[in-house]
Order: C-alpha cells, then sequence, then structure tokens
C-alpha cells in the first residue's frame, strides 16, 4: 500500500474516532506527547502562561518550520497527573484538561473557570495536492462560550470588530491583510503557525481554523487581558523597535511625483506656507520608462527625470525633510536583476503588477533570493543615496492574469499556496535585517501594504491598500485599524483622502465640497494613526489645491497637521512604551474598559495612546455624532473643556473641521512647540495639561531621536503622577541619560479648568500645586 493511500486511511480513522483511542502518553520537557485518533500530540508549556500545541498524522515525522517564532521554551514547572479518564497539565496559571479519547484540550485558568475548548473529535486531516505533492487540508474547531467576543484576524473591511458569527477567507491581497489568529475578551489569544491561504469561520458550532500544511501547529496564550496578550504574542513573534521622531510627523505623497524637481518644489511650496512636513514620498516610475513596464523596478533612475539623485536628496535633507522611496518585489523582464534571479531560480512563474509587463515576484522563500534583493537595491539606490526610509509596495505581491495552477507554483518552502501569506513578512524582513546590517544605526523606516503577524519586529508601518475614496471606505477604516493593532501589530495608516479618487473628478475634484469634506475627515482620522500620509491618485493631495488659507478645507487641515506636532511628545513617549512594555497606539475601548460591555462590539471609537479618545466622523454634512463615553472613567471634551460622566452616550455637535475628542480624568499629556518638522525645536519648555477627576500618570520619554543608541541605555524618562485629593502634579526625577540631553528646562503646567503654574526642572523631583 503507497503511502498516499495509509494517509487517507489515517484521516478516516480522524473522521471517525472510535476507531482508535489512545490509553497512555509520555512525558516530555514540560509537557507530554501521547498519540489519539490517528495523531500524534505534542503539548509543551512555553512558560506559564502560554503553551504550543503540534499535532501531525501518526506517518507522519513533521515538526513545523516557523517564521515567526523567535523564543526558546522558558523554564517553567509543569504538573502532570492522569485522574478519572483525563489528563491534567498544569502550571502557576493554566490548567490543561487533555482527553485522550477524543483529543479534547480544555484550557482552564488555575482556579478552575473555563478559558477555550479545543473539541472533541475537533481536529481534521484531508488529503489534498499542493504543486503535485501530498499535503493537508487541516481543520481545527474550538469552542466558545455563547456571548464571548473575539478579535483580530488582521486588516478586514467589513465594518466590524468583534469576529463572532463571521467566516473569513485568509489569502493576503491588496486591501486585505490577515494573519489566523483571534484574541478573546475574556484575556486570551491563539495563533495558528500557518503561513497558508486559509480560512476561518464562527458560528453555533463554533469557531474553526481550516488550513494547508503537515501539522497543526498552534500556541495558546493567557494575558489575562488584551494588553498581556499582545504583550505574548510580541514576546513570541518579536518587540517592536522605536522609530525616529520625523516619522511622526506629517508625509506627503501622490500618485506620483515625476521628476526629483516637482518633489524638491513641493516641500518647498509646504515650507513657504508654513505647514509643517518630514517627509515627502517618491512612488513608482521613478526608474526608465520602457514600453509595457518592462523594466518594471530595476532599482534605478531614469536618467531624464531623475538625472542627479544626490542633489535631489541632498536637496530634500537641506529643507529639513526625508525622502522616502518605493520598491516592488516584482522584477520586469527588461530589469538588470531579471536574468541574475532567472539563473538562479528566483523568479515565482505567475503575472504580478503591471498586468502586461512581464513583471513577476522573486522568490522571497530562498535566502538567497532575499541577499540578492538587497544587493541589487543596496547597489542601485541606498549604498550611494543612504534614503531615509523605504515604501515597499504590493508586498502581498500583486497578482495578475490568475490562473489556479499559479498556487500551485513552487517555492523554495513549498507549493506558493503553502506559505503564500508569509510573503510580506520575509520581503520586510529581508529589507529591514539587510539594512541594519549595512548601517547598525539605522532605525529603520519601512511602509509596506501587506503584513504578518511578527512583522512588528522589522519597523513595518501597513497601510489599508489601494481603497477607494469614498465615505463607506473611510468608516471601514476604522474598526479594521483596531482589529489590525489586536494583533500586536501597532504601526498602521491609510491613504488620507481614500487612494482612488478618480470619480471624484466629475463633481470638481479636489473644489468639490462633499470631497473636500470627506478628505478633511479622512485627515483627521489619520491625525490620530501611527503614520500621518497623504498620498492618492485621480486628484492631486497637496494643501493648496484644497483651496488657501482662510477656507475651511485649507484651514482644518492645517489645524490637523499642527495638531499632529504638537502632540509630537505624547505620540514619541507612547512609541516608547509600545517598544519597552508593549502598549497600542490605537486601542479599541475593550482594552481599557474590558467590564463595559458596551465597548465589545464598539469598533467606531478608540483610545490614542491610553488618553485621547477618538471618535471620527465618517458620514457626510452631519451635525451631530454620536459618541460614547466608556464606563470606569470621566471625560473631558477636548475642545470646550466640557466633563462628561463615563457611561454616557452623547450627541456631539460638529462642525467640518472638528473631531470628537475625549480626554480621560486623571491624564496628563505633554504638548510641544510649534514647528515646522520634527526636530526643529528642542523640548525645553514643554506644556504638560493635567484633566483631573482621577488619579494619573504619564512618563515622558526622550533620547537621540533618530539612531538606535536608546537599545545600548542611551534615553531618559521623566516619571509624571497626578495627585487628585491633593490637586498635585509631582514631576519625578529623571532616570537615565543621553547625548544632547536637556539637564535644564521649563514645564508650563495647565489644567483644563484654566490654573497654570510655570516650573523650572534639572531632573530632580518638583512638586506643583494646582
Amino acid at each position: 500500500m503507497n503511502t498516499f493511500k495509509i494517509r487517507g486511511i489515517l484521516s478516516l480513522i480522524i473522521m471517525f474516532p472510535a476507531l482508535l483511542l489512545a490509553q497512555t502518553f509520555d512525558n516530555i520537557d514540560q509537557g507530554i506527547q501521547l498519540q489519539t485518533l490517528g495523531m500524534n500530540v505534542r503539548i509543551e508549556f512555553y512558560t506559564p502562561s502560554i503553551v504550543r500545541v503540534h499535532k501531525t498524522l501518526q506517518s507522519e515525522n513533521f515538526n513545523n518550520p516557523t517564521y515567526v517564532i523567535h523564543q526558546p521554551k522558558q523554564t517553567t514547572k509543569v504538573a502532570v497527573e492522569k485522574k478519572e479518564g483525563f489528563i491534567y497539565l498544569s502550571s502557576a496559571q493554566l490548567t490543561l484538561k487533555v482527553n485522550p479519547k477524543t483529543g479534547s484540550i480544555e484550557f482552564l485558568k488555575s482556579n478552575g473557570s473555563n478559558l477555550l475548548l479545543d473539541k472533541d473529535y475537533g481536529t481534521n486531516f484531508s488529503n489534498i495536492l499542493a504543486g503535485g505533492k501530498p499535503f493537508y487540508k487541516m481543520r481545527s474547531e474550538f469552542l466558545l462560550e455563547k456571548d464571548e467576543a473575539i478579535y483580530g484576524l488582521g486588516q478586514i473591511l467589513d465594518n466590524k470588530l468583534n469576529r463572532r458569527d463571521s467566516q473569513h477567507h485568509l489569502q493576503n491581497e491588496n486591501m486585505h491583510t490577515t494573519s489566523p489568529y483571534f484574541m478573546s475578551i475574556k484575556g486570551y489569544g491563539v495563533y495558528m503557525d500557518n503561513y497558508s491561504i486559509s480560512d476561518f469561520e464562527d458560528n453555533k458550532q463554533g469557531l474553526s481554523f481550516e488550513c494547508l500544511g503537515k501539522a497543526v501547529d498552534y500556541y495558546f496564550m493567557y494575558g489575562g487581558n488584551a494588553d498581556g496578550v499582545v504583550s505574548q504574542i510580541r514576546w513570541l513573534t518579536g518587540k517592536t523597535p522605536m522609530l525616529p521622531l520625523w516619522a511622526y510627523g506629517f508625509f506627503q505623497s501622490k500618485e506620483r511625483y515625476k521628476t526629483q524637481d516637482e518633489s524638491v518644489e513641493v516641500v518647498k511650496k509646504l515650507r513657504s506656507l508654513k505647514i509643517p512636513i518630514d517627509g515627502i514620498i517618491q512612488d513608482w516610475r521613478y526608474w526608465p520608462e520602457h514600453v509595457n513596464d518592462s523594466v518594471w523596478n530595476s532599482h534605478s533612475f531614469d536618467a531624464k527625470r531623475f538625472p542627479d539623485p544626490l542633489k535631489w536628496i541632498d536637496e530634500v535633507h537641506k529643507l529639513n525633510t526625508k525622502l522616502m522611496i518605493v520598491a516592488w518585489p516584482a522584477i520586469g523582464p527588461l530589469s538588470p536583476q531579471w536574468k541574475p534571479f532567472k539563473e538562479q531560480n528566483l523568479i515565482l512563474n505567475f503575472d504580478s503588477y503591471p498586468k502586461t509587463s512581464g513583471a513577476r515576484p522573486y522568490d522571497v522563500y530562498n535566502p538567497k533570493g532575499i541577499e540578492m534583493y538587497w544587493q541589487s537595491l543596496n547597489k542601485g539606490i541606498y549604498s550611494y543615496m543612504k534614503n531615509d526610509a523605504w515604501w515597499l509596495d504590493s508586498t502581498e505581491p500583486d497578482h495578475m492574469n490568475v490562473k489556479p495552477e499559479d498556487f500551485e507554483v513552487p517555492t523554495f518552502a513549498g507549493p506558493y499556496k503553502t506559505v503564500k501569506n508569509a510573503y510580506s513578512l520575509l520581503h520586510n524582513k529581508g529589507i529591514a535585517t539587510n539594512q541594519l546590517a549595512t548601517n547598525p544605526q539605522d532605525r529603520v523606516v519601512i511602509l509596506t501594504r501587506s503584513g504578518f503577524l511578527g512583522q512588528q519586529k522589522y519597523g513595518s508601518i501597513t497601510w489599508s491598500g489601494d481603497v477607494r475614496s469614498t465615505w463607506e471606505n473611510l468608516e471601514k477604516q476604522v474598526p479594521a485599524s483596531l482589529n489590525f493593532s489586536l494583533m500586536g501589530l501597532p504601526y498602521w495608516n491609510s491613504d488620507i483622502g481614500g487612494f482612488q479618487a478618480f470619480d471624484w473628478k466629475k463633481s470638481g475634484g479636489t473644489k468639490s465640497p462633499e470631497y473636500q469634506e470627506l478628505y478633511l475627515r479622512w485627515m483627521q482620522f489619520g491625525l490620530f494613526s501611527t503614520m500621518m500620509r497623504s498620498h492618492g491618485t485621480g486628484l492631486p493631495r497637496e494643501i493648496w489645491n484644497f483651496g488657501q488659507k482662510g477656507e475651511w478645507c485649507y484651514d482644518g487641515q492645517e489645524q490637523c497637521i499642527n495638531l499632529r506636532y504638537s502632540l509630537l511628545p505624547y505620540i514619541y513617549s507612547t512609541s516608547w512604551d509600545v517598544s519597552a512594555h508593549d502598549g497600542t497606539f490605537m486601542r479599541a475601548l475593550f482594552m481599557d474598559f474590558p467590564e463595559d460591555k458596551k465597548t465589545h462590539d464598539l469598533g467606531t471609537q478608540f483610545l490614542f495612546g491610553k488618553s485621547i479618545m477618538v471618535a471620527p466622523v465618517t458620514k457626510y454634512n452631519v451635525q451631530n455624532w454620536e459618541v460614547y463615553l466608556p464606563k470606569g472613567a470621566d471625560w473631558f471634551d477636548y475642545w470646550t473643556n466640557e466633563k462628561v460622566v463615563g457611561g454616557t452616550s452623547i450627541n456631539r455637535a460638529v462642525d467640518k473641521v472638528t473631531i470628537p475628542l475625549y480626554i480621560k480624568a486623571g491624564s496628563i499629556i505633554p504638548f510641544g512647540p510649534k514647528v515646522q518638522y520634527a526636530t526643529e525645536k528642542k523640548w525645553d519648555n514643554l506644556v504638560l495639561k493635567v484633566y483631573p477627576g482621577a488619579d494619573g500618570s504619564f512618563t515622558l520619554y526622550e533620547d537621540e531621536f533618530e539612531n538606535n543608541n536608546y537599545q545600548k541605555g542611551a534615553y531618559s524618562e521623566i516619571p509624571m503622577t497626578w495627585n487628585e485629593k491633593e490637586q498635585t502634579l509631582t514631576v519625578g526625577e529623571r532616570k537615565g541619560k543621553y547625548k544632547g540631553m536637556l539637564t535644564k528646562r521649563q514645564f508650563t503646567v495647565k489644567t483644563n479648568t484654566g490654573a497654570e503654574k510655570v516650573v523650572s526642572y534639572t531632573g530632580k523631583e518638583v512638586k506643583v500645586k494646582l
């Protein structure tokens, strides 16, 4: 009997579990291994609160390779006991109840309360072919509580936050960035370590993942709350590096600036208008133009339109601005790197974008492919130009002229459909790690169109893709950004104004009152995204195209950009919380208010950091906007200082230039000086605005703003606490130091009620009574 038929029999054993019942198990390091229902099952504790479950058919001896898990097991005391037909595994935080007859695994808190059930007979392997070779379609079923809210899966533009009672095809494409992962309101998360095209479904019968491969391999993480789960997924898959301060400024872009002079002139005009900017972005086709785009992504510059790249970037830098340059994973057949990649069998055999160019993606799964891609990019652009950031477009990658057999194409890691969803992760990794190896002091900044859980390790900022410029799409950005962030991926943004704006040309374009309002509302949302970036096609996006100073659309944009810059001390300190303490920028409200059930499905609002609640307006021509202020805190209207008791829904009056913002009582928010770029002025007289009503704290973080010396301890933290009873702000003793640190400074301490005091600070504790 051949191997493939044996696999079929073992698959039948799983579907008819009474044929084979496990009676014994073996102790392994921090866990057990048993055979049940035709499977080898290995259960092992990675930490007291993280468990790995690995299942294969007994006919397979397969250890699932991983692209994202970077941590070995930590020493954990695990007790194993067999009682009344069940096997119990217990750590200090979790107990697992394993049924060796049915294969079920019940995850319990240490106090015995239920978290999740890996169902009886819930794992099924079905034979399939992938690339002409035997693989399995693997179905894993779990049982949740009836009203248990879950989140995650990634950026899905369906306008929903809670993922219960839904089904989703997990195939990373433009505007659709997913990972097989979910988080529960009960404080646990599950990550299936699998990179194939997959499916997720939740219904009354249970929750399931259906993936391709040879092993079911998942991690159960109990964090107690959402922040705890995010911390654990980052521990497993990689911590988030700091971005430079300038990366939190304003970026101007469009599809596209056709010459080096054009982009320089844009920066000059913004400077003349006193509109702050930190980044100008160069989109595609800066390379030599050729019929049908056949020199696509050649890592070179057109001699006529970009005659002197060194002069170009020098001019940009002299204007105190950074330059981000696009690169694609697809290679055109007349590009110079095509031949060496083809000779090394490093071209994946399906069409990418542009549709008729002949461009095809390189094999990112092959380490040689990553190495050669960086060598080409480094030689053609980075080594002599030292551009400040990368825009890695089409990292899904784009797939044109699609044929079913394309997904069977072999890659270094196996058939394409079994590893597709990891493409962006590995492409971003290749650029980031090679750039750091070339210049270890660089803080890598990457804007990318796709992603996968773990990509946060490479400084990648994912954007939502080429969405159409509609109100419906603006509305969908909000819950999509939150579910993306809940995967532990903190850096996200969208094209301000929406990418595809061609439809607005017939109604006046950037002079259309409705498009102007859409653009401004999108900018208000972008102000509170982790990257603030204007971009799109069909219509130009620079501020002067929408009017002039004194007109509502122009003034509203200017207000947004200036507010972004005044918040930089708050944003940069939040960035440190993300990197050092596994914090999250764009926080679904249930993260901070899990006891308030009204937050569980609320995807129209979020906290930016831990103090500023943002309620983006996503409808046209409204005069009022419904806002829910969560129970568990009191809130202050940022614009009026009006106090609202938590647990209240209000209709907040809004004009076109106002986004509803509410500050949590007890917050301390530092505001920086008015600047034209992020590092223009020192933070030697920050305004510390206190919102009383509860005790509160904040840590002001500072470093050298651009290099990696912070990783060697070159940074400072200034702890601040507000005592509500005493009405006193304590600016604590500074911790740490770095080159260029302010040793003397002032803080202007204000409350939202009008009290104000100026204090000098030299690093020693200061108390301010208000």
